[in-house]
C-alpha cells in the first residue's frame, strides 16, 4: 500500500544546528514511521513564484541557495544536494492539474530545488 505524508518546509540551519527539533524529528520519523524508502517525493514550493502552476522536469536538480548571505553558516552555502528529478512524474502532475480545471500548467527544465524543497529530504530519505 502506498502512503502519503505532508512534511513542512525546512530552515537551512537544519544542516548546521543540531539543536533544531525538526532535524531530529525528521530523522526519527524516517526510522519509526516511514515504511520504506519513497518511490517519489512530490514537492510543492512556496519559494517558486510563477505566473502559472509550473512543474520541474529536470533529471538532476541543482541546489538553489535562496536565503540571504551571510546570515547562515558558510557550510550551508557549500552544501550540495543534486536530488534526482522525475520528468515522468512531473508530466503526470501536470496532466492531473489540467484535468482538475487549470487552464495552463507550464514545464521548467532548468530550475533546481530551493531551500524549502531540499532541506526536508536531506534528513528523510
Amino acid at each position: 500500500m502506498d502512503s502519503t505524508f505532508f512534511i513542512s518546509h525546512g530552515t537551512p540551519m537544519m544542516l548546521a544546528d543540531d539543536t533544531i527539533h525538526a532535524r531530529h524529528f525528521l530523522r526519527l520519523w524516517k526510522k519509526k514511521v516511514l515504511p520504506s524508502p519513497p518511490k517519489a517525493i512530490l514537492i510543492i514550493s512556496a519559494h517558486w513564484d510563477t505566473p502559472f502552476p509550473t512543474v520541474n522536469t529536470v533529471s538532476i536538480n541543482d541546489t538553489i541557495y535562496d536565503f540571504p548571505h551571510p546570515n547562515f553558516p558558510e557550510a550551508t552555502y557549500k552544501f550540495k544536494y543534486p536530488a534526482p528529478g522525475s520528468p515522468e512524474l512531473a508530466k503526470k502532475v501536470k496532466e492531473l492539474l489540467l484535468e482538475s480545471g487549470y487552464d495552463r500548467v507550464d514545464e521548467d527544465g532548468e530550475r533546481g530545488l530551493d531551500h524549502g524543497a531540499w532541506i526536508p529530504p536531506v534528513h528523510v530519505p
